[in-house]
């Protein structure tokens, strides 16, 4: 389960467009806004979910079979074929993150919100589709649930943006397939017989990626599903005192079983708690987490609490992103957690 993690990720780069905003950097995160822009401009259904950091499309991967890896982490990799996946949360990721920067005073052109349509009008075809979802999975696409419910958070900002900014758009049209997608979602990514929303639609396994419910507005916090969710997830995949992804050796992802776990879902952990003032928990988790840096502040994507190592690539910025998040939401009357999970309107 080694990457080649030199490229830019549309998912990675939303969420640290929020975070520069949140932290004040106004120009940086107007920066990285244009360069956001550039790299999705032109057929929606020619979007990739990863590009090079100056906007390369061609991301070949292939196996340098002559070099061991660290400490014999083989196979090293060049490129990454994700690059040609279909990951319908990165329609979400995007929408949220640019109607929460016209929220910070960031105002986008008029070719910015074209696209943005332009982006929706696709998501409203394919929306139905299955896909590899946020984990890449590398075994035949599934209904994943976290993509579902981030197709539905990309009308749901889209609805969010022309009301508030006077936009042109078909807000009715955008409501009505917003409402079919929320149905779907609480329809087939729910079980009753575990409480708990699942992996995918159909499936009995759980996923950390499903901690987000109620962070981007999908339901409240307090909904029974919601908490449901949480202690399912806390009874399964809460390993060590830290959170893992899913369990490997249950999933298909066609990939071998065994990983560390994910730091940045456990940080997710600690905002689930921080939405339901369970104060803590969410203290005392994101403790523990701060407590795995090495001696410069660093923190990898994963954590082996058998061997207690940082395991994973070296630094982050996936897990540096969450954890700088669950500070602001520890710290901030202000929490970006609850900002983001504020619904559109109805009327």
């Amino acid at each position: 389960r080694n990457w080649d993690y030199r490229f830019c990720w549309l998912r990675d780069a939303t969420l640290i467009l929020l975070e520069l905003m949140d932290a004040g950097y106004q120009d940086e995160a107007q920066a990285w806004r244009e360069w956001l822009l550039r790299a999705v401009a032109g057929s929606p259904d020619q979007v990739q979910i990863m590009y090079g950091i100056a906007g390369e499309r061609r991301l070949t991967e292939w196996e340098v079979s002559w070099l061991p890896g660290y400490e014999g982490s083989a196979p090293v990799r060049i490129g990454n074929a994700a690059h040609g996946q279909l990951q319908l949360d990165v329609f979400g990721e995007v929408m949220d993150a640019l109607h929460q920067a016209r929220c910070h005073g960031i105002a986008a052109s008029e070719s910015g919100w074209a696209l943005q349509q332009a982006f929706l009008s696709h998501l409203e075809r394919i929306w139905v589709e299955p896909d590899e979802g946020i984990w890449e999975v590398r075994d035949e696409r599934e209904h994943f649930t976290y993509s579902k419910v981030m197709a539905w958070v990309a009308f749901d900002r889209a609805i969010k943006s022309a009301e508030e900014f006077d936009l042109d758009g078909p807000i009715d049209r955008w409501r009505e397939i917003a409402a079919t997608i929320h149905a779907d979602v609480c329809r087939r990514g729910y079980d009753p017989e575990l409480g708990s929303f699942v992996r995918s639609y159909g499936s009995k396994q759980l996923d950390a990626s499903l901690l987000l419910i109620p962070h981007v507005g999908f339901l409240p916090p307090d909904d029974a599903r919601v908490r449901g969710t949480l202690a399912a997830i806390e009874k399964r995949l809460l390993v060590d005192g830290f959170v893992m992804r899913y369990d490997t050796a249950a999933a298909d992802d066609g990939l071998p079983p065994g990983e560390g776990a994910f730091l940045a879902c456990s940080f997710w952990l600690v905002d689930a708690y921080v939405l339901q003032h369970r104060w803590r928990d969410a203290r005392e988790l994101f403790d523990r987490l701060l407590a795995l840096r090495n001696d410069v502040g660093l923190l990898s994507e994963e954590y082996n609490p058998r061997t207690r190592r940082l395991v994973g690539n070296f630094p982050q910025a996936f897990t540096h992103v969450a954890l700088v998040n669950s500070a602001f939401n520890l710290t901030r009357f202000e929490k970006p957690v609850e900002q983001r999970a504020r619904p559109a309107s109805e009327d």
